[in-house]
């Protein structure tokens, strides 16, 4: 189904490609990651990841969804002023969902009552050491923004329909740390997308799409 499809039906046609809402740890499942597999080596003891969860919230609009995104705060020591979903780490007690309705009323004050739970998709492990799960939901479209100043600098929108449209998904190299790194990103209106939140539409757009990651 087209990603332009009208809101109503291509809502259940995505719910039905996610998994399901299920309180089990996401390494359960098969993990994304712009850093290749964990080290082989037996000898070498994998880092334990921080769980943590983002909303990939797609608001309801008369012309089709939209994606919810953020600009991270300048004042931040991670991530500083990169486009991302809102989000963050696990608290002890919560589902992942739970974690990404808090997170997105903390940070942008959208509350957790507009959004209609979808489904999870396939987790992310990042390189500073967490495990994403994104949980996607769709967003009821009469909300008020209201960023949180200390978290995110900015609040906008990016069509879906251009988000999982493979030729706008850009592949880049870079060297971080002495590691070569491949990552994905789409530019859209002079918003560069990439790293972690890329990466997680990209994943999104192969569950859905069937597309195979190059």
């Amino acid at each position: 189904m087209s990603p332009t499809s009208p809101v109503g039906a291509l809502r259940d046609w995505i719910t039905q490609r996610l998994d399901p809402l299920e309180d089990r740890a996401p390494a359960e499942g098969p993990v994304e990651s712009d850093f290749g597999p964990p080290s082989a080596d037996p000898a070498v003891e994998p880092a334990p990841l921080t769980p943590a969860a983002v909303l990939v919230g797609l608001v309801e609009r008369e012309h089709g969804y939209s994606v919810l995104l953020t600009r991270r705060a300048d004042t931040l020591r991670r991530h500083t002023g990169q486009i991302a979903f809102p989000g963050g780490r696990r608290d002890p007690g919560e589902t992942i969902w739970e974690t990404a309705l808090r997170e997105t009323e903390e940070e942008v004050g959208i509350p957790r009552q507009l959004v209609t739970l979808g489904g999870l998709s396939t987790p992310y492990r990042t390189g500073t050491g967490f495990l994403v799960t994104p949980v996607v939901g769709f967003i009821a479209p009469e909300f008020t923004v209201t960023p949180n100043p200390a978290e995110v600098a900015d609040v906008f929108e990016t069509p879906f329909g251009f988000l999982m449209d493979p030729t706008n998904h850009e592949e880049h190299e870079r060297e971080f740390s002495g590691q070569l790194r491949r990552f994905y990103a789409m530019t859209h209106e002079n918003r560069f997308i990439w790293g972690a939140t890329a990466g997680m539409l990209r994943s999104l757009y192969d569950r859905l799409y069937g597309g195979a990651v190059a």
